[in-house]
């Protein structure tokens, strides 16, 4: 089978809207020759374009149209490929659990790569290098999202209740893995001090 036939038969197979690099299909050929393929398959309509060397089959939805990508899973697609660890920034992962209602005015996540903004669907997402690997832990988990919260709200405003409200959110089994994380004493403590009617 051709290197072309065999990335178009490959990436008909991929679920809509799931993002895939091309890497997925150098098996099958040389980078170029894939490269080709996959811009032949842009400028059908058949693949979207959505970051450098990132593609998803387009999604669309009788009420909305166009259904842009996930920006998260297009970041995770890109680190997956360059071998970083990625984790929603602090301020996203309040807002996931009702803590704050600010808003980032773009998307931003921390790195263990370098920093930089990447484009993705025209919205320009920034990557913040982190050197500290505790703020990384469990990235791209619920617990690894808590986390980045509680060093985001910061030792003073992290209250019995912001832990009760990331506790009940987490569930049992996750919020005790978010509680063997690797942290600073008094996160340790804000956790231990949590109540018992979840965790026993």
């Amino acid at each position: 089978m051709s290197t072309a036939r065999a990335v178009r038969v490959g990436v008909r197979k991929l679920p809509e809207g799931k993002p895939f690099t091309r890497e997925r299909f150098l098996e099958h050929g040389s980078r170029s020759a894939v490269d080709r393929t996959l811009s032949r398959l842009a400028g059908r309509g058949e693949i979207q374009r959505v970051a450098r060397g990132v593609f998803v089959r387009p999604r669309t939805s009788r009420f909305v149209g166009a259904v842009a990508p996930d920006i998260l899973e297009v970041v995770e697609a890109i680190a997956g490929n360059n071998g970083e660890t990625v984790q929603v920034h602090g301020a996203e992962g309040a807002r996931r659990f009702g803590l704050s209602t600010q808003v980032p005015t773009a998307p931003v996540f921390h790195t263990s790569a370098s920093s930089r903004t990447i484009r993705i669907a025209n919205i320009a997402v920034r990557m913040v290098h982190t050197s500290n690997r505790r703020r990384l832990q469990f990235a791209g988990e619920a617990a690894g999202a808590a986390l980045a919260a509680l060093w985001y709200l910061g030792k003073n405003n992290v209250t019995p209740e912001a832990v009760a409200t990331i506790e009940a959110a987490l569930g049992p089994a996750e919020f005790q893995r978010l509680r063997s994380a690797e942290m600073p004493a008094w996160m340790t403590k804000a956790l231990a001090a949590a109540p018992d009617s979840l965790h026993g």
